[in-house]
């Protein structure tokens, strides 16, 4: 489905991402693991067309995405949903919410409106709440309805459970394991690496822009270098 070729980019004239090759398969949950400054979101944003690229391919459903304008690759099925959740605070949860579907017909837009509404019963109560005024857990659900909203086929998501609450983090991961459950792959960004890996088929590691360490979700777990630089697991001393 998506495949990223020797992918380097950068901001302005510094490198961020050195040589990335990445594969998600149709149905995954893939995870990209990393400290901050890894290159994670930069990865994002490179799939989604906001970091341009200085070399290598991006293909997805067999079409070359690289050199293509942001909107026009999720017309093609790829959805980003940033960091931090870029709500407009000062528009309601449902004036958010189609904001996602500015991709899509109108005749749909009512019905997806009520399948998100569904799926977040929480944000179908605050429907005509101001989204500024809603709680951390709300804001991110209702950030992650808006990727729904354009009927993605991948949803690439950039730290949802960042400054959450642990029962939030595993509410977070609940929604990413029920989205997948809607048939939809999903490229997770975490610096959670426990719950990503609890709950994503495959991870990636990144260190300062390049790929070091790919694997089953269970290998990479059971890595001792995985565990001691992102588990908090301690290795047993020699």
């Amino acid at each position: 489905m998506l495949r990223l070729c020797s992918v380097q980019a950068s901001y302005g004239r510094t490198p961020t991402l050195w040589n990335v090759d990445l594969n998600v398969a149709a149905g995954e949950v893939v995870t990209l693991i990393g400290a901050n400054g890894a290159g994670k979101s930069s990865t994002l944003r490179a799939i989604s067309g906001l970091l341009p690229t200085r070399s290598g391919e991006i293909w997805f459903d067999g079409q070359l995405l690289t050199r293509l304008r942001p909107h026009e690759i999720v017309r093609r099925g790829i959805v980003h949903v940033p960091e931090g959740r870029r709500l407009f605070g000062d528009m309601t949860v449902r004036e958010n919410l189609l904001l996602g579907a500015f991709a899509r017909p109108k005749l749909e837009t009512d019905e997806r409106l009520e399948q998100i509404f569904a799926q977040f019963p929480r944000i179908k109560e605050r429907e005509r709440q101001l989204a500024g005024s809603l709680s951390g857990g709300e804001q991110q659900m209702v950030a992650i309805g808006r990727g729904l909203m354009a009927v993605p086929k991948l949803l690439m998501l950039d730290e949802p459970s960042l400054g959450l609450a642990p029962k939030l983090v595993r509410q977070v991961a609940e929604i990413v394991t029920s989205i997948r459950g809607l048939g939809i792959t999903v490229l997770l960004v975490e610096q959670n690496a426990r719950m990503a890996l609890s709950i994503a088929d495959r991870g990636y590691i990144l260190q300062t822009g390049r790929i070091i360490l790919s694997g089953r979700s269970d290998d990479l777990r059971n890595n001792p270098a995985v565990q001691t630089a992102y588990l908090g697991i301690e290795g047993n001393p020699g």
